[in-house]
């Protein structure tokens, strides 16, 4: 047989050569007056110094996971003669962790580079500074689908076990948790001290130099943004694949068909590399271009190049036109949900004009009308996911055999797995044009601090709410696949705990009691994540209030006074470190003992209840936040009175309430099912065999 899935390690080396052209094609550009370096320094120091405390404390955390793996999985240590599959399990573990903070590294070191690139060369016009910032942007994007792919290649070479792989997923997606939720809660404790104290109380614009966290915020758009949304999209395109490994492996062993079905999800992901990297040369704007237009188009023509050549290949190796088909509808389901968020989330439509108009009447009515819209925008995309999910279903499970049969009800879980690959195949793109939000956010700050002309902040501007509206849309992009990908990881949990078709029947009281209790867990992660946000900005807005009392000539802007930035850097981040820990370990252990306690039943009930609350909360939080966040735009811009009138500090406290919902918990979320979904797999064979309620015989 023609290993076939050597396409995809091929590719990934392709995707991150590419990468490293546009790595050297955006530090060779000029990056501005000395002004502009000095910033763009302090936000890169700001940044990476956040990121090493933040390694060197996860690193603790790994060692001492990898520990438990090499005792525990996947036999007990002392049950086995031959301990090697546990090493194999750990080093899996461990090379995942690392591809997904190498990928993390990576994405942050070109966006604070490329932003002040972006700034300088917006003094020629915008068509240049949107190439300096998106090919910044697909620095981040390839490096995501080039590591993550080629480490599960190398995984699969060395050990050709789909259940070791799983290991490697687990690494890379509980970094991703610890990533997501420590760069969110850093990110939105300075975003809100710096707009509650600067906009609201003090009346100065965004950006402005003499708030003492500017530089915090700054900071916090890569390591939210950039290094956090990096990690979580690397999270669940690592953890789509090996689930439709696994559940591939299984048809292999009902049809006796050598790793036929296995290598299928790593040929579609190689020409999903392929795709991105075309449609990321593809993505340019003119001098008076529309950048929105360009990203979508990106996006459009990589879904078109990925649909073409899977087909074709598909053909040429004979594969069931069906198993295709399920891609193309969750790749399409993927565009609609993106094509929702931004419905939701833009400025140019009504659910946002609407609660712009709503911050006439006050704060209260802002936040009723945005979190009302937010209630309505998770419709379309779960129901979106579950039609995905039906047709995929339907499509593929008549290649097993009979309606009903054990083959029939494998294939049509392989072929959910499919659609979620489809919806992940381009996700280099999506994070390329992710990661050109924070970038063009960025380049708007350095231009406003250095004193660039109003021509070259308009630019920016203009780049600036294209990348908001984009990563609106990676957001829900980012949810609507770990939705599917979540589903495809309840199948393979229910292959791990022993390859039977388990069913979860809610008048079961254990798996209703499981049910319940993961229902709740979203809602208990996201109140965790958010209050440590609250505390954090707390602290960090006393510390801005005692810099403009204290420091003579700060709030006149007199020449030669500086703020004390590094001060609201150091709170930040000792205050992101300090709370993202508890909230992480909970959603592990709770699983776990969930799991010890109940067994296998309880275990599924719980992952069930968890994926649905899970995505109606993270579907919530993220379109609402960004809901908000353009009504304040929107008002800045100069309608319903513009900057500094009453319903513009209505609209920033409304943005202020948003932030930790769209930037925090929303997308954090899709990262905690993710990782739950791969704990139970992990432990579901020794869940079945050591739980409490069999010990007690009942």
């Amino acid at each position: 047989m023609i290993e076939t899935w050597l396409i995809a390690p091929i590719s990934a080396v392709i995707s991150i050569l590419v990468g490293l052209y546009f790595y050297r094609d955006v530090v060779k550009k000029d990056s501005g007056t000395k002004r502009m370096q000095e910033i763009a320094g302090a936000i890169e120091e700001g940044a990476n110094a956040f990121l090493k405390r933040e390694y060197m404390a996860l690193a603790i955390f790994v060692a001492i996971v990898a520990t438990l793996l090499t005792i525990f999985l996947p036999v007990p240590i002392w049950l086995t003669g031959t301990p090697f599959q546990n090493f194999q399990l750990a080093l899996a573990y461990l090379f995942g962790s690392f591809c997904s903070g190498l990928a993390g590294y990576l994405g942050l070191s070109i966006a604070t580079k490329a932003n002040t690139r972006a700034a300088n060369a917006a003094k020629e016009g915008l068509n240049k500074a949107f190439a300096i910032a998106f090919r910044g942007g697909a620095v981040m994007g390839l490096a995501v689908v080039g590591a993550g792919l080629l480490g599960i290649s190398v995984v699969y070479a060395i050990t050709g076990d789909p259940g070791i792989i799983l290991g490697y997923s687990f690494g890379a997606s509980a970094l991703a948790l610890f990533a997501k939720a420590g760069g969110g809660i850093y990110t939105k404790t300075a975003d809100i001290s710096a707009d509650l104290v600067g906009k609201v109380e003090l009346g100065i614009p965004e950006d402005d130099p003499r708030n003492p966290a500017v530089i915090a915020d700054n900071v916090g758009d890569n390591v939210g943004d950039v290094a956090g949304m990096g990690a979580d999209l690397f999270d669940s395109y690592v953890a789509s694949i090996v689930a439709v490994m696994i559940l591939g492996s299984a048809l292999d062993l009902l049809s006796g068909s050598a790793g036929f079905y296995t290598q299928i999800p790593l040929t579609f992901a190689g020409f999903g590399i392929v795709a991105a990297v075309l449609g990321a040369l593809t993505v340019r704007v003119g001098k008076h271009g529309n950048p929105g237009k360009a990203l979508n188009m990106g996006t459009y023509v990589t879904c078109i190049i990925f649909a073409v050549l899977t087909l074709i290949t598909s053909y040429y190796l004979q594969y069931d036109l069906r198993i295709w088909g399920a891609t193309v509808v969750g790749l399409a389901a993927g565009v609609i949900i993106g094509m929702t968020s931004d419905y939701f989330t833009s400025d140019a439509k009504s659910p946002v004009k609407k609660t712009a108009e709503a911050s006439l009447t006050g704060t209260a009515t802002n936040i009723i009308t945005g979190f009302s819209y937010g209630l309505h925008s998770v419709f379309p995309p779960l129901i979106g996911i579950g039609v995905a999910s039906a047709i995929a279903y339907m499509l593929c499970g008549p290649i097993g055999g009979p309606m009903g049969s054990v083959e029939y009800i494998k294939c049509a879980l392989f072929g959910i797995g499919m659609a979620a690959m489809g919806m992940l195949s381009i996700v280099g793109l999506i994070v390329s044009n992710d990661a050109y939000g924070p970038i063009v956010d960025n380049s708007r700050g350095i231009a406003m601090q250095g004193g660039l002309s109003d021509e070259v902040i308009r630019v920016t501007d203009e780049m600036d709410s294209a990348g908001n509206t984009a990563k609106a849309i990676t957001k829900g992009f980012a949810i609507g696949a770990a939705g599917l990908t979540v589903i495809a990881l309840l199948a393979a949990y229910q292959e791990r705990a022993g390859g039977t078709i388990i069913t979860f029947d809610l008048m079961n009281p254990l798996v209703l009691l499981g049910a319940l209790i993961g229902i709740a867990m979203p809602a208990v992660f996201s109140a965790m994540v958010m209050l440590g946000v609250g505390r954090n900005a707390f602290r960090m807005i006393e510390e801005i209030r005692r810099q403009f009392r204290e420091i003579p000539g700060l709030r006149e802007g007199k020449e030669g006074v500086k703020a004390d930035y590094a001060k609201c850097v150091d709170i930040a981040t000792k205050g992101a470190l300090k709370e993202l820990m508890p909230a992480s370990v909970v959603s592990i252990g709770v699983t776990l003992i969930v799991g010890f306690v109940g067994g296998i039943q309880s275990l599924g009930g719980y992952l069930a209840g968890t994926i649905f609350s899970g995505l109606l909360f993270a579907l919530l939080m993220a379109n609402a936040g960004g809901l908000w966040d353009n009504a304040k735009k929107l008002i800045e811009s100069g309608e319903y009175g513009g900057k500094g009138s009453e319903a513009h500090k209505a609209a920033v406290v409304g943005d202020t309430v948003g932030d930790p919902f769209k930037d925090t918990a929303g997308p954090s979320l899709n990262t905690m099912i993710t990782v739950m979904s791969l704990v139970a797999s992990l432990f579901a064979a020794l869940i079945a065999q050591y739980n409490l309620l069999q010990f007690l015989g009942l």
